[in-house]
């Protein structure tokens, strides 16, 4: 049996209706000694139906997630549903208020967090109360990304392949109806500590996807998601086809194959790249060189691309130090 969560939520996620509440955490400081952190969440329902829940802010400096999930829960009414939609659209709070990748609090990166500890820090209280309470309400389940402030993205929806083949079937065809331009399937492992992961532990068919990055908000990526998020519901049975409803082209699917088609920073210093995000590279050629401006006379350290790929992923910030890493590539696949 799992141990109580010290969160306590005001939403009471049975009933019918729209409700935008909190779930209160303790934490008590100097300047509050009974005080909460008051994490947002949104709950509408209407009668009994599938339940599809949305999350973003798990990396507080990811904003495309955030902005599309406000809107939705604004623009949402039980009228338009049948079923529930969970929405937490801040789910590490203090880091989404410090425009940070991690909690200020306890430098916890939510999204290596899972499942969770009731008695642990701040962030693993989060993963823990999400992991017991949210997770196995849902039916489906997508936590959404980008590359934050150190790295920029070619925007896509993505799933993990596990071991579940029936589990992994409904999370492909979820892909699928929220379509993406590009459709990007992990294959670096099942890493309990991810959101995603954790809610397939669950039996919770689970998306996740990078929807630009570089701290800012890209303006196609946010249409996409929130494009996304009402197909899925269609997709759910929750909401209905509009009339106005565009069948969508099958999205171009990619996979990530391991840890070779990521490259590193060999030394500190000012990264220059070499490429283009979306450009399509070989085995061997250049990502580009590490230069040292306090040291000018010293040549530049270059690095290469180990496999063969299109750049889907680049560095944002200039300064790197060794092992940051500045640029991943994916494949093409078949469905």
């Amino acid at each position: 049996m799992a141990k109580p969560t010290r969160i306590e939520s005001g939403i009471d996620f049975d009933k019918d209706g729209k409700q935008i509440g909190w779930l209160g955490l303790p934490h008590s400081v100097t300047r509050s000694a009974y005080g909460r952190i008051m994490i947002p969440i949104a709950c509408v329902r209407n009668g009994a139906g599938p339940t599809a829940f949305f999350m973003a802010g798990n990396h507080g400096d990811e904003y495309e997630g955030q902005i599309a999930l406000v809107k939705l829960i604004r623009a949402l009414e039980p009228g338009e549903i049948k079923g529930r939609v969970i929405v937490l659209p801040a789910a590490n709070l203090p880091a989404a208020l410090d425009s940070a990748r991690v909690s200020p609090i306890d430098d916890g990166n939510l999204n290596r967090c899972f499942p969770g500890d009731p008695d642990g820090s701040v962030t693993q209280q989060i993963a823990y109360y999400i992991d017991t309470k949210l997770f196995p309400r849902a039916d489906l389940f997508h936590d959404l990304h980008s590359g934050g402030s150190s790295l920029d993205y070619v925007p896509f929806a993505s799933m993990h392949e596990g071991a579940d083949e029936a589990l992994n079937r409904k999370c492909r065809d979820a892909l699928v109806a929220f379509a993406p331009e590009n459709a990007l399937v992990w294959k670096l492992g099942h890493d309990i500590r991810y959101s995603p992961a954790a809610a397939m532990r669950r039996g919770v068919a689970s998306l996740g996807g990078e929807f630009g990055g570089t701290g800012s908000v890209n303006r196609p990526a946010l249409a996409q998601v929130e494009r996304g998020l009402r197909r899925l519901l269609v997709h759910l049975g929750i909401a209905e086809k509009p009339k106005a409803w565009a069948q969508a082209a099958m999205p171009r699917r990619l996979s990530v194959p391991g840890q070779d088609w990521f490259v590193y920073a060999p030394e500190p210093g000012l990264f220059e790249p070499a490429t283009d995000l979306g450009e399509n590279v070989r085995k061997g050629q250049l990502c580009g060189h590490v230069h040292f401006v306090d040291n000018p006379a010293r040549a530049p350290v270059p690095c290469h691309f180990k496999e063969d790929g299109m750049v889907v992923c680049k560095r944002h910030f200039g300064r790197v130090e060794r092992g940051d890493c500045v640029a991943h590539l994916a494949v093409d696949e078949k469905w």
